[in-house]
């Protein structure tokens, strides 16, 4: 990744200004490629806000930066499995089975789950991801230990999937299984850490995940109590 035209310093090793280059090559942060945006219609508000997101970008790649810069000799294999038994949603499949057989609400509950991770994946694998095209971070230039990583994906870092499918899932199955919804958010947030610990995600992908999970699981379990409803209602003769 290239400094910045005017010549600044990056913030930390291997955490450079994400506009895009001469190249033309993609910009790192979607605040970055909003901020430019901001910047072309002119106008002094929107300066502002240029600055405000061009400094979040910053800060994002100066706190992944740090993550990588703190041995935690003690994390990273738990991290890294974590992360690998997340993938493809494996995790969360797997707790959907369990739940299911605990009798009809863990059945709706492990529905409710697993219909929000495939429709949460469908946006943010198919939309979102496509659109953003911001770059993996650069874990060589940051000194991310190789103790912690795993395979490094080739899609769009922005936003993170698999934060958003652990996120999608506690959301969804915390309307049947409430007792569970606590346990499973602490897990989901310990899986979309994990993607920063391991060095494929900028935290910033990892939160924008969580929030798109949470808002789609959270549409789809109204969607599924709605059609639940009308299942309910007695039929006409």
């Amino acid at each position: 990744m290239a400094a910045t035209a005017s010549g600044r310093d990056p913030i930390a090793a291997g955490a450079t200004d994400s506009r895009a280059d001469s190249a033309g090559t993609p910009a790192d942060a979607v605040a970055d490629l909003l901020a430019e945006a901001l910047r072309t219609r002119g106008g002094a508000a929107r300066q502002r806000l240029a600055d405000m997101l061009h400094q979040l970008g910053a800060i994002d790649r100066a706190v992944y930066a740090a993550v990588a810069s703190v041995p935690a000799p003690a994390l990273d294999r738990a991290m890294r499995q974590l992360s690998r038994s997340a993938d493809r949603s494996r995790l969360w499949l797997g707790i959907a089975g369990a739940l299911a057989l605990t009798g009809p609400a863990g059945r709706r509950s492990a529905s409710r789950g697993v219909l929000a991770i495939a429709v949460t994946s469908a946006l943010v694998n198919l939309g979102v991801k496509t659109l953003s095209g911001r770059r993996r971070p650069d874990r060589s230039g940051v000194g991310v230990p190789g103790a912690r990583q795993v395979r490094m994906p080739t899609s769009s870092s922005f936003p993170s999937g698999h934060s958003a499918s652990a996120f999608a899932f506690a959301t969804a199955i915390s309307r049947d299984s409430p007792w569970l919804a606590v346990a499973i958010q602490f897990l989901a947030g310990s899986v979309a850490y994990s993607r920063v610990h391991t060095g494929v995600h900028y935290p910033g992908d990892t939160v924008a995940g969580a929030l798109i999970g949470a808002g789609a699981g959270q549409a789809v379990s109204s969607v599924f109590d709605r059609a639940l409803a009308r299942r309910a209602l007695p039929r006409r003769p």
